[in-house]
């Protein structure tokens, strides 16, 4: 086996082929053998190679070198910092159109870096060997791909700027999935600074000959990439910044007006006249190719629609002319004995609770009489699952335990054991019972005997009730990552928020609603997982969202009910509950109604026209759990340890 500690010795030149590069089976650190060479650059040369860690499989890994030439020891110290640095960002990004990486080392001439191996093409290539044009609804969805790895490095803490967008720096793999490669010049943002023009002439922004690089300077990229795609016509051969000449629809008539528009916006020389943010780009494309529900074709030309429009202030009747803020009683209340943290579940006229105290009860829904309760070995937060054409009520426990509990005699039909507590709420559908444990797995039982249909480790806890539709399974986890699987328990696609994700998903028209630790509300297309829209609460969002009518409900730890338009985020209304106090439970909408409680101890009743209060109930406990509404009651449970009954 050949070392690479022995590279810069005289005899072993031999190792590599007259260019420079590797010769094909030298082995690198006794694990990555060398299959060949996948590019050749000034700095040095990328390999594909195989992982010998994993004997039993052919793991490919992409390998990029860095030569170190140069007898100038300055020169020598300032490129490998580079490198390190090109490691260092990429080690700390986690995100789907940039490659994982594995492993960094360097020798006395040469420095590694061990990345995910991509099996596709650049797209500098694949419009050199393709015919004509390539199909503009391709193009666009690829442009929507970079405008969302940008917007996520962009919004890295401090942002990070890749300064050298262009076809040769995206590749398209196998799968027809977008990835960004090349980090080799991307930087930490800081406003202010300058350095030394970096980029491709062609590509780079005008203020990139001033040494300054932003995020616009990124947005200038994708619009020169995207111009050259459409046209066939390479910036680097052209007058730099003379697009504007050069009209794409002159070239290819099949490009739509509004998406010239959209790339002559993002290539204009004033950078106050380009696109903000990535994400207004990426709005203004989706909206265009018709992927989500966002506010303009061209974002920054929309109007806020009044609250109160269409109707929205009418004057509340039935309820509402009680006037605002009554106070009510509850048809019945039980006893229990600890705190209640879920969602109950309604059958037949039981209600089937989960309790603090070890115990899932089972109470009368007219009058609170308790049926049966069953106990289990540790504390239950998850909120139980009917599963009416099995009989059975399942839920899981702190125990590591999911049981499956018959709904007429309380008496366990199967048990699940995992390997960690399990917070997650199931989901009942297509035969299976789909959940999350804290042991960082999502799992598929089959309902009717108790047995793993699949598991998937997701090496994260994950406490959200999973969305499943008729062909995806829909969670995130407490690292912000956000999966779409298919039922088999493939991954269809992923998104990063910031920080965990406790809140459950809703779907709706297309859309993914989902909330976040990291304070916002995302809403995210069903088929791609790209975010048509996201607002910003300021506190994190544990309440789960409910939808109702094309609008979308939840809390906030702000202490505020949101209403908005599901399509585009934009506010209908708001209420706050005051006093710094915190919305952890999930809204319930029927009859009119929003119902939810919060930490002041308080069970609201809300006009779902204008948010304001219908009546409210006070409790001696804080209210982190949600309500259900089931034939006219609202059913919610308290940490005073007692289940409520209200008229709904």
């Amino acid at each position: 086996m050949v070392d690479t500690r022995q590279f810069a010795n005289d005899s072993d030149r031999n190792l590599m082929n007259n260019a420079g590069a590797l010769q094909p089976n030298t082995i690198l650190q006794n694990r990555y053998r060398i299959e060949n060479v996948l590019g050749v650059g000034g700095m040095g040369s990328v390999y594909k190679a195989r992982d010998l860690q994993f004997p039993e499989a052919q793991r490919f890994v992409a390998v990029k070198e860095m030569l170190q030439q140069s007898t100038d020891p300055q020169f020598r110290d300032i490129a490998l910092r580079n490198f390190r640095r090109e490691a260092n960002i990429l080690a700390a990004l986690n995100h789907p159109a940039i490659p994982t990486i594995h492993d960094y080392f360097a020798t006395r001439e040469r420095a590694y870096l061990v990345m995910e191996y991509i099996d596709g093409n650049d797209l500098d290539k694949t419009l050199g060997t393709e015919p004509g044009f390539l199909p503009v609804s391709q193009v666009m969805e690829w442009a929507i791909a970079v405008c969302d790895v940008l917007e996520y490095l962009h919004n890295c803490e401090p942002p990070i700027i890749f300064r050298d967008m262009k076809p040769s720096n995206i590749m398209i793999n196998s799968q027809n999935r977008l990835r960004l490669i090349d980090f080799g010049i991307a930087k930490h943002f800081e406003p202010g600074t300058k350095g030394t023009m970096i980029g491709t002439e062609g590509y780079a922004a005008p203020e990139s000959y001033q040494g300054k690089a932003t995020p616009s300077s990124d947005i200038f990229g994708v619009g020169a990439t995207l111009h050259h795609i459409l046209t066939n016509h390479d910036p680097r051969t052209e007058t730099p910044f003379t697009f504007g000449e050069r009209p794409i629809r002159a070239v290819n008539p099949d490009v739509p007006p509004e998406l010239e528009n959209v790339v002559m916006r993002a290539v204009a020389f004033d950078a106050s006249e380009r696109f903000a943010t990535a994400s207004e780009m990426k709005i203004a494309l989706m909206r265009l190719l018709g992927v989500g529900r966002s506010a303009s074709l061209v974002a920054g030309a929309t109007t806020a629609l009044a609250v109160g429009s269409a109707g929205i202030l009418d004057e509340p009747d039935g309820w509402g002319a009680l006037g605002d803020g009554l106070t009510v009683e509850p048809r019945w209340s039980l006893k229990v004995e600890d705190e209640i943290r879920s969602k109950p579940a309604v059958h037949k006229d039981i209600v089937y609770v989960t309790v603090y105290d070890n115990n899932l009860y089972a109470v009368e829904a007219e009058t609170g009489t308790l049926r049966w309760k069953f106990y289990a070995e540790d504390e239950l937060a998850s909120s139980p699952a009917i599963c009416e054409e099995e009989n059975l009520v399942i839920f899981g426990s702190k125990d590591h335990i999911l049981y499956a509990v018959d709904i007429r005699s309380g008496r366990v039909r199967w048990t699940l054991p995992t390997e960690g507590p399990i917070f997650s709420s199931p989901t009942v559908k297509h035969g299976h019972v789909f959940f999350g444990s804290d042991d960082g797995a999502i799992y598929a039982v089959r309902v009717n005997t108790g047995r793993k249909a699949w598991v998937q480790k997701m090496h994260a806890p994950i406490r959200c009730k999973p969305f499943v539709t008729e062909d995806r399974v829909l969670f995130g986890t407490k690292t912000g990552d956000f999966f779409s699987m298919d039922l088999g328990g493939q991954i269809k696609w992923r998104f990063k928020a910031r920080r965990e994700i406790l809140s459950s998903p809703v779907v709706d028209e297309g859309l993914v609603f989902v909330g976040s630790m990291d304070g916002h509300m995302y809403a995210l297309g069903l088929e791609n997982g790209w975010a048509a829209w996201k607002i910003n609460t300021s506190r994190p969002v544990i309440s789960s969202p409910a939808l109702e009518d094309g609008r979308l409900y939840f809390g906030s730890v702000s202490g505020i009910m949101y209403c908005l338009e599901a399509a585009n985020g934009r506010e209908r209304w708001k209420f706050d509950v005051g006093n710094s106090n915190q919305i952890t439970s999930s809204p319930a909408v029927a009859n009119g109604a929003v119902y939810f409680g919060a930490n002041d101890h308080k069970i609201y009743c809300l006009d779902i026209k204008n948010g304001k209060e219908r009546w409210s109930y006070t409790t001696k406990g804080m209210i982190p759990g949600s309500p259900i509404v089931h034939e006219e009651a609202v059913y919610i449970g308290s940490a005073d340890k007692h289940l409520y009954a209200f008229k709904a």
